[in-house]
């Protein structure tokens, strides 16, 4: 065994743990990080970065076939889905060797194995070539998530989850799809572009259940319109094998029900990593769901141990996990640094897309908050109907009597970027007339914010004022 004495360790590679990495060695700490799979994590390898690779691909193809409308015709376009693949594969490559080209020239040194907890500032990592023990003041536990599987549907064999939903040899003939969130949506719509016939098996009332309905309600339009088969009320009970593929049960309404499929994709949810690390050898103790709680620095409650990103819990996103690395580094480095978001955002890559931050509707409800709702619909966007998308909304929630931004939901093209602006006005406590006085370039989306908080005070010019008043 060989030893290590490093001012911080951090355990994990992922969207967190890099960053943290990054941070530290830029503040003059001499760090190790560790990871059992590879640089970047979830994310980078097998998460956000390959889907949207894929999912990118398959709204192009799509775009092929309706071209003709735009006098643009495309003759004979066909899908070489190993080409995808490798593409897709080469940009995960190239990113993962960015992050370890960063982690290198910043002075933070990467391990490859399986790290343990074995005492206060102590921790035995178990490598290819043998067993390190660290010795650090500093421990940073970014370990991530993982899928959940549930009863009856382990991974294996045409049974999926969506890390090898994103590593597939070719495209499903028929994908049945456990879980209508955030996960399934993506990855099924994606593969129904492809040529899969996808049904999703949801148990709640509508698809990705907590998101407000008026931005579902076009999602849902959409995937109807793509002759995706989408199940609501719905359990997933069991499978049997059924050639190469299986024959799932279900049950809608009280009624038994099967749908044959070559694969299985099942997204019903990620777990936290927060077993197997030896957190008892220091009292450490995460809650029922698996979840380490934290501090605004991101402290746990034993001394020298710290955890970010998806471990401490929601939201799971990539973008809160390294806004909190850098928080923990700060920390760390002896400066005043706190995690105090007002908003994060969040984006769902369906079709069209779907991104939100601050207060829905409910919780400004539940909160008591007297509010004005003002909408723009894409359809009134000379931009949008130049790009052929003109589904969708922008809808932005007002306090009635401040004028203060409460809440920004869009569903429609580019959501994920025009996202961006609504996050800053809620995080600079920003009101109406900050964000309606600002010119916007024209012609853009991003006007569609712009006549949207006009809307909800009854100054639109593009759209007919009517705003409504909800408690």
């Amino acid at each position: 065994m060989t030893t290590k004495q490093v001012d911080a360790l951090v355990i994990g590679a992922g969207p967190g743990g890099y960053v943290a990495a990054i941070r530290l060695a830029q503040l003059g700490k001499k760090t190790l990080v560790v990871d059992r799979a590879h640089v970047g994590g979830v994310c980078l390898n097998v998460g956000c970065i390959p889907s949207k690779a894929i999912i990118h691909a398959a709204k192009t193809f799509e775009k092929t076939k309706s071209a003709d409308t735009m006098g643009i015709i495309v003759e004979s376009a066909h899908l070489d889905f190993t080409r995808l693949m490798k593409w897709k594969n080469g940009i995960v490559s190239k990113l993962t060797g960015g992050v370890a080209g960063l982690l290198k020239g910043n002075g933070a040194e990467y391990l490859a194995g399986n790290a343990r907890i074995v005492g206060p500032g102590v921790v035995e990592v178990t490598t290819d070539t043998g067993m390190t023990q660290v010795h650090a003041p500093h421990i940073v536990i970014a370990t991530g998530s993982r899928p959940i599987e549930i009863p009856g549907f382990a991974f294996g064999g045409p049974i999926m989850g969506s890390t090898e939903a994103l590593a597939l040899e070719a495209v499903p003939e028929r994908l049945v799809v456990i879980g209508g969130g955030y996960i399934g949506l993506e990855l099924g719509s994606a593969y129904a572009k492809l040529g899969s016939d996808v049904t999703v098996v949801e148990a709640s009332r509508q698809l990705l259940p907590g998101q407000d309905p008026d931005l579902v309600a076009v999602v849902a339009k959409k995937l109807k319109a793509k002759g995706v088969k989408v199940l609501t009320e719905a359990k997933a009970l069991g499978w049997e094998a059924a050639g190469t593929g299986a024959r799932v049960r279900i049950e809608v309404n009280g009624t038994m029900q099967t749908l044959d499929a070559d694969k299985v994709l099942v997204t019903v949810g990620r777990r936290p990593n927060s077993e197997n690390l030896g957190l008892e050898a220091v009292g450490l103790k995460p809650d029922a769901r698996g979840f380490l709680a934290v501090d605004a620095q991101l402290r746990t409650g034993v001394p020298g141990f710290y955890a970010i990103g998806d471990v401490v819990g929601q939201p799971m996103l990539a973008h809160k996990a390294s806004a909190e690395a850098e928080v923990v580094a700060a920390v760390i480095a002896g400066k005043p640094a706190a995690f105090d978001a007002k908003t994060i955002p969040a984006v769902i890559f369906t079709d069209p897309e779907i991104a939100t931050c601050g207060l829905t509707p409910e919780q400004a409800a539940a909160a008591g908050r007297a509010v004005l709702v003002g909408k723009f619909p894409f359809a009134a966007s000379g931009r949008a109907m130049t790009t052929g998308e003109t589904e969708g909304l922008v809808k932005v929630l007002v306090d009635r009597d401040t004028h203060e931004l409460l809440g920004f939901g869009i569903v429609g093209p580019q959501a994920s970027d025009l996202i961006a602006e609504g996050t800053l006005a809620i995080e600079m406590g920003a009101f109406v007339e900050d964000l309606a006085l600002t010119v916007h370039a024209h012609p853009t989306l991003a006007e569609t914010l712009m006549e949207a908080v006009k809307h909800a005070v009854g100054e639109a010019v593009h759209t007919m004022n009517a705003p409504v008043m909800s408690r």
